[in-house]
């Protein structure tokens, strides 16, 4: 079963504000091969125009991503709609978001949820994070999961100060234009903390794995993402979760049709919105934009 592959790489490109403990100040010569040519929709009608854009949380730093098409979509914006919102300036929320779900009484020693072999693995990836082990006992194992993550995307080059929500968002706020969120911090979460106990092991098995394939694999969907090959991101989302049926509903699906019929609503209101959500959740056949199209709106891509 891969499924710690798909969930390390989904937390880039899912757009899950747990990936904002992973913001860093490594650098990365990772750079696109060719010219960038991400993937964008538009859904319009008559006087309303939503944009979709499939978005990297985290990126490798001065990576370049943006193109004439897109300027021009978030110019023509009257306000960017994003996952949630994730203040880098201003972190206290998340983090408190973050630790009323991340600390449980009676949780096992963090070493006892993994295999014996994987253990002393863990151990380092630990005192690399520079947070005690008390502290790691005390987590949720997801919450566990995500603070080593942490450790490993600064290890592989990854920022979020880089990633495209911050850009966007930081875009947006100097022209003087609103910001909204699909979920808030705690709803997001929420869904990593009511996954099944294995499903939470398995992330931290991922958020401990050799760091050398993590930027393989990263840079493998990014490869995607950057030249928008929308079936290439689809087989690296969907069929990976395949093998969890309760990581694919949580993660994907659901929030999905939560996107979909947000959309639909928005619709309704005359204007033009930026719509920028994680690349995973516009491909495949549970994406937000094969759902919108399934409920007879017109979708066309724009890029």
């Amino acid at each position: 079963m891969r499924i710690p592959y798909f969930v390390r790489r989904g937390l880039a490109a899912l757009g899950l504000a747990a990936t904002a403990v992973a913001c860093t100040s490594a650098t990365s010569n990772a750079a696109p091969t060719a010219a960038p040519h991400p993937a964008l929709w538009r859904v319009a009608d008559k006087d309303t125009t939503i944009y979709l854009f499939g978005t990297i949380h985290l990126l490798p730093k001065n990576y370049q991503w943006r193109t004439p098409k897109i300027d021009q979509a978030l110019q023509q914006s009257n306000g960017l709609v994003v996952e949630t919102i994730v203040d880098q300036k201003n972190i206290a929320p998340f983090q408190a978001a973050f630790a009323q779900l991340a600390i449980s009484p009676g949780q096992p020693p963090l070493t006892a949820r993994v295999p014996v072999d994987k253990q002393g693995v863990l151990l380092t990836a630990v005192k690399a994070s520079g947070v005690p082990i008390e502290a790691f006992n005390r987590m949720e194992t997801w919450a566990a999961a995500f603070t080593l993550l942490g450790t490993q995307f600064k290890s592989i080059g990854l920022e979020g100060e880089d990633g495209v929500e911050t850009t966007l968002r930081d875009n947006f706020t100097a022209a003087g234009k609103p910001i909204g969120q699909l979920e808030t911090n705690s709803e997001q979460l929420g869904f990593f903390d009511r996954l099944p106990e294995q499903a939470q092991r398995d992330l931290l098995l991922s958020a401990i794995e050799d760091p050398a394939a993590a930027r393989t694999e990263f840079n493998g969907m990014l490869a995607s993402w950057i030249r928008g090959d929308v079936n290439g991101m689809a087989r690296s989302f969907n069929e990976e979760m395949e093998h969890s049926p309760a990581l694919k509903d949580a993660l994907l699906v659901q929030r999905n049709r939560n996107w979909a019929g947000w959309v639909e609503r928005r619709m309704a209101q005359p204007g033009t919105v930026f719509v920028a959500v994680g690349a995973g959740h516009l491909a495949g056949p549970d994406s937000v934009v094969a759902m919108l199209q399934k409920r007879g709106l017109r979708v066309s891509r724009v890029q």
